[in-house]
């Protein structure tokens, strides 16, 4: 009678680098973590602002936005996990936002820099408002760069 042996051979496995798509992930995590925090921030004002006659219906809007952006920032969280990618530090200074990260070994940064950070966040922002994102009532983007500094 004859034996077989099975031996697995023992080739180390080499991480890939990130992919575009996870690098897509991080983004859209900075982006819908920014988005969150205004939206959050907007509807405090809105409720303490004392201008507004109706504010419960601003604060209502903003709020439905605020739980999209949550729970697609879930959503993201758990895309980020499966791909064993963190998110290791976000930074913002004037020039923008930067965040590093750890993906199957390797690290890396990614750096998005003010003016299409805006310009995304303005966009996501309008849709999850149930607005036209192509419309916008700021004659220039300097209101939009006051929201995203302060954050």
């Amino acid at each position: 009678m004859a034996t077989t042996t099975r031996t697995t051979l023992n080739t180390p496995i080499i991480p890939e680098d990130i992919t575009k798509d996870e690098l897509s992930l991080v983004r859209s995590y900075l982006l819908l973590t920014f988005i969150h925090k205004v939206f959050e921030r907007d509807c405090r004002v809105i409720g303490k602002s004392g201008l507004f006659k109706t504010p419960q219906l601003y604060m209502e809007l903003v709020t439905s936005a605020t739980k999209k952006t949550s729970l697609m920032l879930q959503e993201v969280t758990r895309e980020l996990t499966s791909h064993n990618l963190k998110i290791t530090t976000i930074r913002q200074d004037q020039k923008g936002v930067e965040a590093s990260y750890a993906c199957r070994g390797y690290t890396g940064e990614i750096n998005i820099q003010w003016p299409g950070f805006r310009n995304e966040m303005m966009q996501r922002m309008r849709a999850y408002l149930g607005l036209n994102p192509e419309l916008t009532v700021l004659p220039n983007n300097e209101g939009v760069e006051q929201m995203a500094l302060s954050i």
